[in-house]
């Protein structure tokens, strides 16, 4: 479980020297929200103002920090988990539900192992370290489930508090600062701050609410319904801060190219303490990060609580908000880089066939390079006399496929076209070095309404594997996706983050577990997230198998319970392009 509560920082008495951001109270609402759950409810122990109040003020981290950690503890977690049993023991799909269920039973009584990383500046990590908590006799009481289900709603908490806090230091500490209004013209600023102002109001309101159920009962009923709630009411702000993403990001980078004196003011207060040694970007890009997190502690709190349960529902229903927000800031960031790149790709094509219209509103590019065509018949071998293969370049967009040759001026001379729908790929046996990583491409339907065939060459296996899979997504891979639904599938879990560098592959957060899908000889692995499905390549050095086939289990029997609202789609999603 995911718990870092010492990410819980000063957000309702934000610095000592009195910097803006002290939270204020609203008047109680006219109507309390029920508390979810089943079963009798253990007696009610409010929890003082002035309690939550010395909680906050005795725990410090900043976001940034807390997000590390966190993620850093679940990859511990899992690696421990990883060992405890023998790989080779009787594999999780030979069990039979009673023996399944008597685990779960054995599992049930045991205390709750909760090993994280502690905050040495804070006195309070768990919810089950409040003195409240453990002056009330309620841990004599609870189920140990239930106590780890106290945990992961205090997470959810106490994170919120921290992120506060740091969206707090990104106005009051960069934002505001005098001199560095000097420096910027009105729509630089706009540009680079966007409507944090608003994101943070947001989350002040958010905060507050989850304030108030914490005080109501040291035994949180429910977050959820809160969480549901503003996401409907109020996230909407993410998306306008996400979709700016891009010009944000080049006008930072401008910024510090042709301004010395914004780069002076930028690097000093960088250097203050309150900053811990963070940079001004990785407060730039809060909102997202905690956006795509507030998703995964909604997921937390799914595995959590009780099947069919109240509060099953509502966590349900948290998530699927929360994943509409989450994947329109997506399409938010892509929409904006896509246009620019569609624009650019069209000025460079000359059409020696019938030109066919590149940009459009629903196309985008999947992948580009280039890549060496056979000349000649297929078959033949005895060429000795000229070059075997010439070089051509392809762009491939989700619903098209363009055949180029590069000339002079960084243009493109277009030969060929087909549909994506209509392109078919076909891997040779190994034939020796000349042909190795060769494949067979076929257009259905080119720009002559006829079928063509192309015998292309890749730079290595897993560039061959790469342009496979993206020329025809549909072609069946080397392991079972997520959406199959088996029981084992080989997985990896992330230890180092990952930034795509091509758009058919996928950037990784730390503690990502993913399926794989396929693998190369050179590194590379096909790889679809549990926690969102989403596709692509990545290197192999970044994760770590995990070689416990009852963890895999687990990871997916929890992967299908946060998407059970989704049964009707899911086979909608098997034949998904992620890319």
């Amino acid at each position: 479980m995911e718990l870092l509560a010492a990410a819980l920082s000063a957000a309702c008495a934000f610095d000592q020297d009195g910097s803006p951001g002290q939270l204020t109270r609203p008047p109680p609402a006219a109507e309390e929200t029920p508390a979810a759950g089943t079963g009798a409810a253990p007696p009610a122990h409010p929890m003082t103002a002035d309690s939550w109040r010395n909680l906050i003020e005795h725990i410090g981290l900043l976001y940034q920090e807390y997000r590390d950690k966190s993620t850093r503890e679940e990859i511990e977690t899992r690696r421990l988990q990883d060992s405890q049993t023998d790989p080779e023991e009787t594999s999780p799909s030979e069990e039979t539900p009673s023996e399944a269920e008597s685990t779960s039973t054995t599992e049930n009584k045991a205390p709750p192992q909760i090993n994280l990383l502690r905050n040495s500046n804070s006195r309070f990590n768990l919810w089950q370290d409040l003195p409240e908590v453990q002056n009330s006799g309620v841990l004599s009481i609870l189920q140990p489930d239930e106590i780890k289900l106290q945990e992961a709603m205090f997470e959810l908490v106490t994170s919120e508090a921290s992120y506060y806090k740091s969206l707090n230091l990104l106005v009051s500490h960069f934002m505001e600062n005098e001199r560095l209004k000097k420096i910027l013209h009105q729509s630089e600023a706009h540009i680079l701050f966007s409507n944090v102002l608003d994101v943070m109001a947001v989350s002040e309101r958010f905060l507050l609410d989850l304030e108030q159920r914490v005080e109501e009962n040291i035994v949180i009923s429910d977050v959820c319904d809160i969480v549901y709630q503003h996401t409907v009411n109020h996230f909407s702000v993410y998306i306008t801060y996400v979709s700016n993403q891009t010009y944000q990001e080049r006008t930072y980078k401008q910024l510090l190219q042709d301004k010395p004196a914004f780069r002076e003011v930028i690097s000093q207060l960088e250097l203050d303490p309150k900053c811990k040694g963070l940079s001004f970007s990785s407060f730039l890009i809060l909102p997202f990060q905690r956006i795509t997190r507030l998703k995964l502690l909604v997921q937390n709190i799914l595995k959590k609580v009780e099947e069919k349960s109240d509060r099953e529902s509502t966590a349900l229903d948290a998530h699927k908000e929360l994943e509409t927000v989450v994947k329109a800031c997506n399409e938010g960031v892509r929409k904006m880089s896509r246009t620019e790149q569609m624009i650019s790709i069209q000025k460079k094509l000359e059409f020696k066939i019938k030109s066919v219209p590149i940009i459009s509103h629903s196309r985008w590019l999947l992948k580009q390079g280039e890549l060496q065509q056979m000349n000649g018949p297929k078959t033949s071998r005895t060429l000795r006399t000229k070059k075997l293969f010439r070089e051509i370049y392809l762009f491939l967009f989700n619903d098209l496929l363009v055949i180029c040759r590069q000339i002079p001026g960084d243009k493109y001379q277009v030969f060929d076209s087909a549909p994506r729908g209509l392109l078919r790929v076909e891997e040779l046996e190994d034939q020796g070095q000349s042909l190795a990583n060769v494949f067979i491409l076929r257009l259905l339907e080119n720009a002559d309404d006829r079928e063509a065939s192309y015998m292309l060459k890749a730079s290595s296996q897993s560039e061959m594997k790469r342009w496979m899979i993206s020329l025809a997504p549909n072609r069946r891979t080397k392991f079972v996706s997520f959406t199959s639904r088996l029981v084992d599938c080989p997985q990896i879990q992330c230890v180092h983050p990952y930034v795509a560098q091509q758009p058919d592959e996928l950037s990784l957060e730390l503690a990502d577990v993913l399926n794989i899908l396929d693998k190369t000889d050179d590194g590379w692995i096909f790889g679809e997230r549990l926690h969102d499905q989403e596709r692509g390549w990545f290197p192999s050095s970044m994760g770590e198998e995990i070689l416990n086939p009852k963890i895999r289990a687990q990871n997916l029997k929890e992967c299908f319970r946060v998407h059970k609202s989704d049964d009707s789609q899911r086979r909608k999603l098997g034949s998904r392009n992620r890319q």
